[in-house]
């Protein structure tokens, strides 16, 4: 019995890890994406799959000829794009990036974000499989939060958007394998 059980959860997992390419379609993240005159390549995307449930599809961009690490790090242009493949409850998404941010924040950095923190996570409701959220990050005008193309939320904050944009992009966030594929740092 417990051999099929160990088949049966292998059989699952490779199951889920095959979906990936559908659900990265399904997501249709364009090769580029374009606000006027400003123009961004997708450099990576991945599928977040949790206890054989898929999450997310996520996808990075960045200006060319900037690599998704050096627009993090030094703040330049940046998007993160989510595509949801299922419903999640506002207290579930706030709890797990609260839980991420105290991994990779000093408490006194956490002190300081607290209200716009706050904020952020009172600008979108209960997410609706196929919904598209969008961090997009700009040092002219901020931090915009996105949902289905509409702005929902901006601050000016820059150390906002580099601790928020990190439950993505930073060590400690995502597992590791994802982090470096969104980051492109993994072909």
């Amino acid at each position: 019995m417990r051999q099929l059980l160990i088949v049966l959860l292998l059989s699952c997992s490779a199951g889920a890890l095959a979906d990936e390419p559908a659900r990265l379609k399904e997501a249709n993240f364009p090769a580029q994406w374009q606000d006027g005159s400003h123009i961004m390549e997708r450099r990576g995307q991945i599928v977040l799959t949790y206890l054989w449930a898929d999450i997310y599809a996520a996808a990075l961009f960045t200006r060319p000829g900037l690599s998704p690490q050096q627009a993090f790090n030094e703040q330049r242009d940046l998007r993160l794009e989510l595509f949801y493949l299922r419903d999640l409850d506002h207290k579930d998404v706030t709890r797990a990036s609260a839980t991420i941010l105290k991994r990779q924040q000093p408490a006194a950095v956490l002190a300081r974000l607290e209200k716009p923190l706050k904020q952020l996570q009172a600008s979108f409701g209960d997410i609706k499989r196929g919904d598209r959220y969008a961090l997009d990050y700009d040092p002219q005008r901020g931090l915009n939060l996105e949902c289905n193309g509409k702005v929902i939320f901006n601050s000016q904050d820059p150390e906002l958007a580099k601790a928020y944009l990190g439950i993505w992009l930073s060590p400690d966030g995502l597992p590791e394998k994802l982090r470096q594929s969104l980051l492109a740092q993994i072909p």
